[in-house]
């Protein structure tokens, strides 16, 4: 296992689903962090289960098999609010 050190960040521009970004930015929303910090977290545990430097495909790879999962998650969970907000009213 390999273990990253923590010291800086740098500011980088790069491009990410839409899907991918609405999942993080929702998912950090729910636990009252910051979407960027929950991406970094992902990353940085990936790493550290691998052994080896993420490359752009690992990434890639990582987000399309990890994602479907989410969002499916946050659908329902859409869906079972409505339906709630649905039954108080009536």
């Amino acid at each position: 296992m390999i273990q990253l050190p923590r010291e800086g960040k740098t500011r980088i521009s790069i491009f990410i689903d839409n899907a991918i970004l609405q999942a993080f930015r929702a998912e950090a929303e729910k636990r009252g962090t910051g979407y960027q910090t929950m991406m970094n977290d992902a990353l940085r545990s990936y790493l550290a289960e691998s052994g080896q430097p993420i490359t752009k495909a690992d990434l890639l790879r990582i987000i399309r098999q990890e994602m479907p999962a989410l969002l499916r998650d946050l659908t329902n969970r859409n869906s079972a609010g409505r339906r709630s907000a649905s039954n108080a009213k009536t």
